[in-house]
Order: C-alpha cells, then sequence, then structure tokens
C-alpha cells in the first residue's frame, strides 16, 4: 500500500491493519529545511521552494503525505493584509487589517494569478508532477471565519456578532465566495486534500449555536469548490462541544487537537467521518520527550483515530526525535 492509498483511504474510513500517520496543519521543521536546503521565509513565495518543503516531512519523517503552504495569512494578504512574512522558525503574521467596518468588502481581482495564492497553486502542480502518484497533496486553506477576522479585526468581528451581525456576515459571505474560488483552483491544480483551518471557530470564541449561523453554511460554501477531492475541517481548542456541528459541514474529517478526550471523539463521532489529530504540538511534541510523543501515538491509535498527526501546527523547532518517535510507534 502507497502513503497516498493509506492516506486516503484512511479518510474514507477504510479498514486497514494500522492507521495512516502525517501531517495535515502546519508540517515544516527546521530539520525539514536543512534536509531540503531550503527556509522560510523566501519558502512562502517561491513555488520550488514550497514544494520542496511540502515534501519533505515524508522524506525526513516519514508522513505519507505532502503539505503546502505553511501558514494561515495567505488569503488576507490577496485581500491587501500587511503580513510579516516571519523568519527561519517563525510563521508569517497579519500586522494590520484591510478593512472597517463601514467598507465593503471585495474579492480581489484576479487574486488566483498573483502573490502568494499563485505561489500555492503552482508549488502544488509542483509535487503533483513529481510525487503525485505516491503522496497525497495536502493543501491548507483558512476558513472564511477567519478570514474575514483578518479583514477587520477578529475581537472587533466578534463585538460585532452581538452588535452588527448583519455586516458579519456580510463579510463572511466574500471571504467564503474567495476560499471556494480558491479551493477550485488548488483542486484544478491537482490536489487530494483540502484542510481548511478556522481557528475563530473554536469554542474559546464561539458558542455552538453561532457557529451554526457565522461559519457552518459559509464553511459548506467554500467547500463546495472541493471538487473530488477530500475535506478535512479543522478547529483548535476544545471542539468536543463543536464535533456534531462540524460533521455538518459535510466535510470527510475532522483535524482536532489534544484538548479533545481521544476515546470520546470516537465515541461521538461514531464513524461518521474520519478523525485526524490529537498528538499535543507544544506538549509532547515539542516540549515532551520521544517516549512520551511514542505512548501518546499509541494511545490515540488505539483510540481509534483513523491518521494520527499533530492537533494543530507543528512549531518550527519541534525536536526531531519526538516527531521520528510518534511516526514509528504507529508504522512500527
Amino acid at each position: 500500500m502507497t502513503p497516498k492509498e493509506r492516506f486516503l483511504g484512511a479518510l474514507a474510513r477504510k479498514e486497514m491493519d494500522r492507521p495512516a500517520v502525517g501531517c495535515v496543519t502546519q508540517s515544516v521543521t527546521v530539520d525539514q529545511m536543512d534536509w531540503a536546503g531550503v527556509e522560510w521565509p523566501a519558502a512562502h513565495t517561491d513555488a520550488q521552494m514550497m514544494a520542496k518543503l511540502g515534501i519533505a516531512g515524508a522524506k525526513v519523517f516519514g508522513f505519507e503525505n505532502a503539505r503546502v503552504p505553511f501558514c494561515l495569512t495567505v488569503e488576507a494578504e490577496a485581500f491587501g493584509a500587511t503580513v510579516d512574512l516571519g523568519n527561519r522558525v517563525k510563521t508569517p503574521m497579519l500586522k494590520a487589517h484591510p478593512y472597517s467596518s463601514e467598507d465593503e468588502p471585495v474579492i480581489p481581482e484576479g487574486f488566483l494569478g498573483k502573490g502568494r495564492i499563485a505561489t500555492a497553486i503552482e508549488a502544488v502542480k509542483i509535487l503533483k508532477a513529481e510525487y503525485g502518484d505516491e503522496y497525497p497533496i495536502v493543501a491548507g486553506t483558512t476558513g472564511p471565519l477567519t478570514i474575514a477576522g483578518h479583514l477587520v479585526g477578529t475581537e472587533d468581528l466578534l463585538l460585532m456578532m452581538i452588535t452588527e451581525p448583519d455586516t458579519v456576515h456580510k463579510f463572511i459571505k466574500v471571504t467564503a465566495e474567495m476560499e471556494k474560488q480558491y479551493i477550485s483552483a488548488l483542486v484544478a491544480a491537482g490536489v487530494d486534500v483540502i484542510n481548511m483551518s478556522d481557528p475563530s471557530a473554536s469554542t474559546d470564541m464561539l458558542s455552538a449555536e453561532m457557529f451554526d449561523e457565522f461559519a457552518l453554511p459559509y464553511t459548506k460554501h467554500a467547500f463546495e469548490g472541493s471538487g473530488d477531492a477530500k475535506k478535512i475541517l479543522h478547529i483548535c481548542g476544545n471542539t468536543t462541544a463543536l464535533l456534531d456541528h462540524m460533521i455538518n459541514t459535510g466535510v470527510d474529517a475532522l483535524s482536532i487537537e489534544e484538548k479533545v478526550d481521544s476515546a470520546e471523539a470516537v465515541n461521538i463521532v461514531n464513524g461518521r467521518v474520519a478523525l485526524v489529530g490529537n498528538l499535543g504540538s507544544v506538549k509532547p511534541l515539542y516540549m515532551g520527550t520521544p517516549e512520551e510523543c511514542a505512548a501518546d501515538a499509541a494511545r490515540i491509535r488505539d483510540a481509534g483515530f483513523n491518521i494520527i498527526a499533530p492537533g494543530c501546527g507543528l512549531a518550527a523547532e519541534t525536536p526531531k526525535a519526538n516527531i521520528e518517535a510518534f511516526v514509528k510507534a504507529i508504522k512500527g
């Protein structure tokens, strides 16, 4: 069984001898940069470099997927947000919002051929041509609610959900349509899996009822561009109360953090979608020991997850031995 067959089989909830292992969130570490001879921030804006880092997790650690790009600011930048591209160990960060609540948001003209949107699409094409028969290509995108927060400020957007809900809907409607077009272009370029991360839809910020109003319908709309690609929804935090609501977006899989009890998640989901995660990115992966990483991966496997993966994005300086240990615990 190739890594691609196993990974896509896991997302389809097929019976296999073991789960798949990989990373659908931010997947790059400094060890991968050293292997590829490519590093941040240059790789954020160069398709060849991005593709090299996109496959590096598979080549260095044995992940069973490739994955690009490496942050959640790509779409916001296309809308005109100011972004600091960071450095070798720091992912890009939003520095200024392009809109106020009084403005009328507009999908950027020709955005698919410009900036880091175009870079990501081209990187997918490169990965597909070189590795597409063996590895599934995962593209990371940003949820419409999170993008809307990037446009006007997340705190302001959350306040407006109470004071000006129509304004919130105005922004998310535009970001969802933009995301639909972007996803469609990624799929046309050769993507096998879309992983949409929507951290602003977390229970740290929204109730389940607010999720159903401000996230669920727009997530569904954005994923209308996914075609035959598998769809994963990633939301940070303790999403136990959101699992049913996340399933209702129509995705194939949920990617969840370690704050959700693994066995409880399996029980709630009950085979309706695949589960991806939920190995702690901070502890044990970044701050723990190889033994702790291996034990935690085995626990998540035994709970019944379909893909054993970091519960959120990897820190660039995550120790190589810790990642190797969790991968070995699953692959043997």
